[in-house]
């Protein structure tokens, strides 16, 4: 999931970060530096620290409280079974509020004073990049369950984020994905793009499905904009409905997508919609309503619909502790966990570094999300799950392997 906010209020906050991290990083209280990983006091402790930089509140609370949901269930889980070569897992939550300053904020805390071995990164990618740097400076290795932006772990000028990865798959794989189901499976040949265009995620997204669209013989025949916070949307949207488009893409976050798709449907616009991992929230379908939901469909990381065997014990698991059905973000933060799990494990330490180097070295991990391995730009290669909303239910269609 990329940004929510934009970086405008970064380089001052980082700025302002580096002052306080050479002041925390000279000396711990054993007199020794606390650089290079912020564990290192606590590798005699029967105790392993997972830092969780999550929204848990804030525009997008509703992403980053699922994936601490998901995480918590699989922490009891391993402790139940033993923990990590006996130890057991301490979560450490911390609320970035949906803000990149916070989640800034936040890295620091966990590295500096709660002294973790690893850290669940943010849920935006936005907010992921924001930590990005204390990741690489502490040597903390970050593990983000749902930042899709292919700049979460490549900078823009190639060289990479060592100690950044991720268990969700990029945005440019989801472009595809649409717009093969768009042409394959809808037919679609004229369709219309509709995203946010402050957005580095909905334009990712956008780029993608427009060039694979025009690559199976569509044509883009509207593309229009909107900005985040936005509530009117029908006068770009009677734009689009002139142009008559038999499908419409619509990347972006629930808030918006959900109005979105209401004002459509009010239109009169019966084309199919489509989006990506943004808009699943139970949020949606109290904005947009369940009827104007159907005939949409999204590209997502798994569905609690699907008949593999872990999955359903991962769902019956989940529901009973939380009393509902997981969704996406639930599963990626469950799985976020065991990837840390079984890095540490294979690393046979809490070292930054030896956990770093097993994290890039994983291959055919199975877990509620898919089996993957991870690429040279710390991507997992992964398949993607489409889903279709029926009467404000999300229903399983298909799973598309890379």
């Amino acid at each position: 999931m990329a940004e929510k906010k934009t970086l405008k209020r970064f380089a001052s906050v980082f700025l302002a970060s580096s002052l306080i991290m050479g002041a925390l990083a000279g000396c711990n209280s054993e007199g020794t530096s606390t650089a290079g990983g912020g564990s290192s006091s606590d590798t005699t402790s029967d105790v392993i620290k997972i830092g969780a930089n999550l929204e848990l509140s804030g525009a997008v609370a509703s992403y980053g409280s699922s994936i601490a949901n998901g995480a918590e269930l699989a922490v009891e889980e391993i402790n139940a079974a033993g923990g990590i070569d006996g130890k057991q897992i301490q979560l450490v939550k911390v609320d970035n509020k949906s803000e990149n300053s916070e989640a800034t904020n936040a890295a620091i805390k966990l590295a500096t004073q709660d002294k973790v071995t690893a850290m669940i990164a943010p849920a935006t990618s936005g907010n992921v990049i924001a930590t990005a740097q204390i990741a690489n400076q502490y040597k903390i290795p970050t593990v983000t369950a749902s930042g899709t932006a292919p700049n979460v772990t490549e900078n823009e000028d190639g060289t990479l984020n060592d100690f950044v990865f991720r268990t969700c798959f990029i945005d440019p794989f989801q472009g595809i994905v649409a717009a093969n189901f768009a042409s394959n499976e809808l037919g679609a040949k004229n369709v219309a793009i509709y995203a946010d265009n402050a957005s580095d995620y909905a334009k990712g997204l956008a780029k993608s499905f427009k060039e694979q669209i025009e690559a199976n013989g569509g044509t883009v025949v509207a593309e229009e904009a909107y900005v985040a916070d936005d509530t009117d949307f029908k006068s770009t949207l009677t734009r689009i409905k002139s142009a008559n488009p038999d499908f419409i893409f619509i990347p972006g976050y629930y808030e918006e997508v959900g109005l979105i798709v209401k004002q459509a449907r009010e239109l009169g616009i019966e084309a199919p919609l489509m989006g990506a991992d943004g808009w699943d929230s139970p949020t949606l379908v109290e904005l947009a309503g369940a009827e104007a939901l159907n005939n949409t469909f999204i590209t997502n990381h798994y569905s609690s619909q699907d008949p593999e065997e872990t999955i359903q014990g991962f769902v019956e698991a989940f529901k009973g502790k939380y009393s509902e059905s997981p969704n996406a973000f639930h599963a990626l933060g469950y799985d976020t966990v065991y990837y840390i799990k079984d890095a540490i494990e294979r690393a046979g330490s809490t070292d930054g570094e030896a956990i770093q180097k097993a994290l890039a070295e994983t291959q055919d991990l199975s877990l509620i999300t898919g089996t993957f391995s991870v690429d040279e730009k710390h991507n997992p290669v992964k398949s993607a799950t489409v889903l279709e909303y029926v009467d404000g239910n999300q229903v399983f269609n298909s799973k598309v392997n890379p």
